[in-house]
């Protein structure tokens, strides 16, 4: 083999999928496996959306546009702007999830050695995304104690440099499930506005919000800095159809929109069944909406309740998404998760977690933390967290067996 760099050597491992083929293992020796570890909702797609590619009309499956159809787009644009976020489609990029989204974004507007500041613990693939644009990630950390809030602007301004091109927020955030503020978006938009940045926001989960009082605010609403700002946005949880790879990338900086075009060129163009299914399911009525928002509240609900009965536990009540940051009384929730799949059962059962230390890209941090997204029936859920609350004695007392072993070797 020749000597080369493999740049994908420098590509952090996903902390939601890593291990998985402990899990798979787990399920050919029977057990049962609770997946608290992805976001994969269990909610059926729109009957719509479905019915719309059971009736798809086609003689040639062809290309597409490279942004997208544009009937869609100009859906799309109706969509938001029902929704006060006032864009036209020529705003709008199809892309193939909102994964794709991000990564023309960054391509679209990052140098390499060019930084972008992340409040973390962030979405893991943000990292993967950033390496891939040769661009490096300056963490702000926020904390579980101050139940995830955006890092003073103090801290923001501390982490700018003359490299700094941009901020990347999550809101609603995936993985601590809080909800920015009007008031702390605008924060965000002001110092964009002072350091001529722009000011990227993830608002795939905007439908997600369990309390009336809570809002969401769109970085699309900012004043005086419109040009500054790229929204990312996806159909897979709003519709809970993650397998259609469909998203977008919404700005009114048409600089970033021809940058973005020579990458969907490059990839020719989003895929057509998917985009004729997802334009069908923005028709879904809201009676959809409420149902599912009323469940993952629910389950949300269910799955604290039962959390806060771990002795030693700390976590916070997420507002909105359908994830939660918990930090548990272990050492090592990678060694856990792995000892979990592996080493453990009850009944036949055990539970699969996602170690949070992969949403930090801050080394050491959030070792004794996992992600749990509430995706599960809330009878799953409970059952669930039965597991990990028996299972945390169980693997602390086996691991402190085995370092008075080999002290005393």
């Amino acid at each position: 083999m020749p000597e080369i760099s493999i740049r994908g050597r420098r590509m952090p491992e996903s902390p939601i999928r890593k291990l998985a083929p402990y899990a798979e293992i787990a399920k050919k020796k029977g057990l049962k496996v609770y997946h608290l570890n992805i976001g994969q909702p269990d909610i059926k797609s729109p009957e719509i959306a479905i019915e719309a590619i059971k009736n798809i009309d086609l003689d040639i499956i062809e290309y597409g546009p490279s942004a997208g159809y544009e009937s869609y787009r100009k859906k799309l644009a109706q969509f938001y702007t029902k929704q006060d976020v006032k864009v036209a489609f020529e705003d709008i990029m199809i892309t193939t999830g909102g994964s794709e989204a991000l990564l023309f974004a960054l391509g679209s507007i990052m140098d390499p050695g060019d930084e972008v500041i992340i409040p973390e613990p962030f979405y893991a693939n943000y990292h993967a995304f950033s390496e891939e644009s040769s661009a490096t990630v300056i963490p702000v950390i926020s904390n579980i104690e101050s139940g995830f809030t955006l890092p003073t602007i103090e801290e923001f301004e501390k982490a700018i440099t003359p490299k700094t091109k941009a901020i990347l927020i999550c809101n609603p955030n995936n993985p601590t499930g809080y909800l920015y503020s009007e008031s702390e978006i605008n924060q965000l938009g002001e110092l964009v506005k002072k350091h001529d940045l722009f000011l990227i926001a993830d608002e795939v989960y905007r439908e997600f919000i369990y309390d009336e009082r809570d809002k969401h605010f769109s970085v699309m609403n900012l004043k005086g800095i419109e040009q500054n700002v790229i929204m990312i946005d996806s159909v897979s949880k709003r519709y809970s159809m993650c397998g259609a790879r469909i998203g977008c990338m919404v700005t009114k900086n048409r600089e970033v929109i021809a940058a973005a075009m020579k990458f969907a060129q490059a990839r020719l163009c989003p895929p057509t069944i998917e985009q004729i299914a997802c334009e069908a399911a923005i028709d879904t009525p809201q009676s959809y909406f409420d149902e599912v928002i009323s469940e993952y509240k629910e389950r949300r609900d269910t799955l604290i309740s039962e959390l806060n009965k771990i002795e030693g536990i700390i976590i916070t009540t997420p507002k909105a998404a359908f994830y939660c940051i918990a930090q548990l009384p272990v050492d090592n929730t990678d060694d856990f998760a792995q000892w979990l799949l592996e080493s453990y059962n009850s009944n036949g059962e055990t539970v699969m977690v996602a170690p949070a230390g992969g949403f930090y890209s801050t080394p050491g941090v959030g070792l004794n933390q996992v992600r749990i997204a509430y995706v599960l029936k809330k009878e799953d859920l409970t059952r669930a967290v039965q597991i990990l609350k028996d299972a945390i004695p169980i693997y602390n007392s086996e691991k402190n067996h085995l370092v008075l072993k080999s002290t005393a070797n």
